[in-house]
């Protein structure tokens, strides 16, 4: 939405300057993108005299000019035709900036002469298009500024622009009157009044308006009137000016009014060239395949239900959008058909959307204007144009009537307290809203027809509270719940995800956050992309799932960066996956992946691929962080996602806690990730609560007693896990064995193999005897070969 000041201050009688005006703009909410002051470009532009001006010796069309100016006489070489003895310039010295040509001017030769600034012309200075010769003042004195002689003799060349932006709640704000208005109820002005007198009627209209019964709800309104007899033509130099500061094109008078309004009142009008309407007016909704030439020169088709203007020969206007160009005006229109109508904006929304017309009526009416406002709109640029283009003017043409917006809210000035924390007097509350346009009856405000965005008490408050300023708003520290230290306000899965977070960024992660919603392809690769997850309106097809896993997103941020010749990756995500559509089927993972190399290259060779064990440590040292006990069972049978054979799970029972391991390469080819992948995937709430609560460490354990290794081998069937045989030895006396490591393996030919490895034996009340050793051995024997199989390698 732009403006001139000059064009607020028809509406608004202020002495506020631009900056104040553009301060309070956005403090109320209409927040100012941009200022243009032409004012502030031509601030260094000064007035001078030429004293003399004669013909440059090496150049026909070159004069050597001595300008009077605010430094004493002033030598430039000037090649305009108008350069001459007597005028008054304006002067540009050396070091000034000359927008229209964007060059700063400096000190040169021209032809061997020196020159000392520039006499400028319009164009040069962008305040037209004129460049035939220089500027020629029929006033001035030397020295004085150009601007402020500007801004005295023509104020509309200096008149600046602000444009603010409008949210849709705000339509009220598309006129110049509405930002007006705000601006009045701040303090900034007063508000001037704009009553317009009817322009009497002397004939009834020979056109007639009607609405079909089924287009009612989308258009319950119209009223219009025939004015014979204009003189269509350029527009008065004020409208053009106001048109072109916000960059509107002047065509003729009869369309410029209706722009003017629509900008002015938010008031978007049409007016039809009544000798080319045959017969009447009727509003009614397509039948769908009907064309129709706008006024943007583009064909459009109707689809059927869209609201249109039509006459007996079809349709000649698309409702509230664009009217028609075969009853467009013209320069040789002398008879026209004024149209104000109110339309209803979700209607229009839809129209505009399914032909792709942006126009200013389109923006309006979709937002919302005034129905209440119809007909007086209709009089206002009725008055105008036949005050500026003569005519005659029919009686009012009424179809429909206007709908009753009117409703009212209770008042209770205890609420600004409660809902923004202010202090505001109820008569400076019941003020402002009057200067709103609201009417206060006891505690009970009516609210304008012109705000369809206040739909409750609540925004009663915000409208007191916007014109308060909510920067006066105190921060104030709420109150202790308590005295004494605080209690934790974290959860323990917050402080879990937070644990998991840190612990995997120390191990040399990068996090990354990815979306929560993935196509169904991916979700389908790992173990989703069912009805249960997928979104009712996604954003687009390639997010039309919730994820099931964090490895997506992990893959194809890797895919990424490959892309790009990053071959050596972490990366890491903390966050929530869905298993399905309800509640519980919800959980929060840590998950992380490693991809190519443990590090760069080195003339010691330390570098290698990275392998599942890799990340198996990091998974470990994961659940460690998170309490996990550090006796755990590890598993096959991970989700096909995973390499089969290269793979584990980490679980207490049934009870996963974690998986880990190289990532199947027929998924990493699906997602264009080069690889070998290896990942980790922590299940951080099925990790059990640690049985002491205390935030403190327990005591360090320090045993004085020292421990014992004993080695076995066993012979037992190739397809036997090594971990099967650590989870027995470890298991065959829990007191005593602290640690059991596989140090040695022999595949012989009949399918047997031979796994040796060493039990730490730790006392902790006395020294192990003999007795004790072979006690303990014998249990480690049992509990081996009834796992395994397998027998004691003699």
């Amino acid at each position: 939405m732009k403006f001139t000041l000059s064009w607020l201050k028809s509406h608004l009688d202020t002495t506020a300057s631009v900056d104040e005006i553009a301060e309070a703009l956005t403090d109320l909410g209409l927040e100012v993108e941009e200022v243009s002051n032409p004012l502030d470009r031509l601030a260094e532009f000064t007035i001078g005299k030429v004293v003399s001006a004669e013909k440059h010796p090496d150049a026909d069309k070159l004069k050597v000019c001595q300008v009077e100016t605010a430094d004493g006489p002033t030598q430039i070489i000037c090649g305009a035709p108008n350069a001459r003895e007597g005028i008054t310039v304006v002067v540009a010295k050396p070091g000034v900036y000359v927008p229209g040509i964007d060059t700063t001017i400096g000190v040169g030769k021209i032809r061997g002469i020196e020159s000392y600034g520039m006499m400028c012309s319009e164009r040069e200075m962008e305040l037209s298009e004129e460049h035939d010769g220089i500027i020629e003042l029929p006033t001035g004195e030397v020295g004085d500024s150009f601007a402020d002689y500007l801004a005295e003799h023509s104020p509309a060349k200096v008149d600046p622009m602000i444009e603010i932006a409008i949210t849709p709640n705000r339509p009220d704000a598309l006129g110049v009157r509405g930002v007006a208005r705000d601006l009045a109820a701040r303090g900034l002005g007063k508000m001037k009044p704009r009553d317009v007198v009817p322009v009497d009627a002397t004939f009834e209209s020979d056109i007639t308006v009607s609405i079909d019964d089924d287009t009612l709800d989308g258009a319950p309104v119209f009223y219009g009137r025939l004015i014979k007899g204009v003189k269509n033509g350029p527009s008065p130099q004020w409208l053009q000016d106001a048109l072109k500061a916000i960059g509107l094109r002047p065509i003729s008078f009869l369309v410029d009014v209706t722009n003017f309004f629509t900008y002015d009142l938010n008031r978007p009008l049409h007016v039809f060239d009544a000798d080319k309407v045959q017969g009447n007016l009727r509003v009614h909704r397509a039948k769908g395949g009907e064309t129709i030439v706008a006024l943007d020169d583009k064909e459009y088709t109707m689809q059927a239900g869209q609201m249109v203007i039509s006459d007996d020969t079809g349709v000649e206007s698309i409702a509230g959008i664009m009217g028609g160009a075969s009853t467009g005006c013209t320069d040789e229109t002398v008879n026209v058909f004024v149209e104000s109508a109110y339309w209803d904006p979700v209607q229009i929304a839809y129209t505009g959307r399914a032909l792709k017309i942006n126009s200013d009526a389109r923006y309006r009416f979709e937002r919302g204007v005034d129905p209440a406002f119809t007909p007086e709109g209709l009089e206002h640029a009725v008055r105008m144009i036949v005050d500026n283009a003569g005519g005659e003017v029919s009686k009012v043409v009424v179809a429909g009537k206007v709908p009753d917006t009117s409703r009212a809210y209770k008042l209770d000035p205890a609420r600004v307290q409660s809902l923004v924390g202010m202090e505001i007097a109820e008569a400076t509350q019941r003020q402002t809203l009057t200067a709103l346009g609201f009417d206060l009856k006891g505690d009970m405000a009516h609210v304008p027809s012109w705000r369809p965005d206040v739909r409750g008490e609540a925004d009663l408050v915000e409208e007191v509270a916007r014109i308060a300023s909510l920067t006066k708003l105190q921060g104030k520290p709420m109150a202790r719940v308590s005295t004494g230290v605080p209690k934790p306000v974290l959860t323990l899965a917050q402080r879990r995800e937070q644990i998991a977070r840190r612990t995997i960024a120390t191990l040399g992660y990068n996090e990354c956050v990815t979306y929560s919603f993935v196509d169904q392809p991916a979700a389908a690769m790992f173990g989703g992309g069912t009805d249960a997850s997928m979104l009712g309106n996604p954003i687009s097809s390639e997010m039309s799932h919730m994820r099931p896993s964090l490895l997506p997103g992990l893959l194809q941020a890797a895919a990424r960066n490959q892309a790009r010749g990053i071959a050596d990756m972490a990366l890491f995500e903390v966050g929530p996956v869905w298993h399905g559509g309800e509640p519980e089927d919800q959980e929060v993972l840590a998950c992380g992946i490693l991809v190519g190399n443990t590090g760069p290259k080195d003339v010691h060779g330390a570098r290698r691929a990275v392998d599942l064990y890799d990340a198996k440590a990091d998974a470990e040292a994961v659940l460690a962080a998170l309490g996990a006990p550090t006796r755990v069972q590890f598993q096959r049978g991970l989700s096909d996602w995973w390499h089969p054979g290269r793979s584990a799970r980490m679980a207490l029972g049934k009870t996963s806690l974690a998986g880990y391991g190289e990532l199947h390469p027929k998924i990493l080819a699906k997602l264009d990730v080069k690889g070998p992948v290896v990942a980790f995937a922590v299940h951080i709430k099925n990790v059990p609560v640690p049985k002491s609560k205390s935030a403190t460490r327990p005591a360090l354990v320090l045993n004085d007693l020292q421990a014992v290794d004993r080695d076995f081998a066993f012979v037992m069937d190739q397809n036997v896990e090594a971990i099967t045989l650590v989870n027995a030895a470890l298991g065959a006396d829990k007191a005593l064995v602290t640690g059991v490591n596989v140090f040695d393996e022999y595949v012989m030919d009949d399918g047997k193999k031979s796994l040796a490895f060493t039990v730490r034996l730790q006392p902790k009340d006395a020294t192990l005897t003999d007795k004790d050793l072979d006690a303990v051995s014998a249990k480690i024997v049992d509990k081996v070969s009834k796992a395994t199989g397998g027998s004691l390698r003699g």
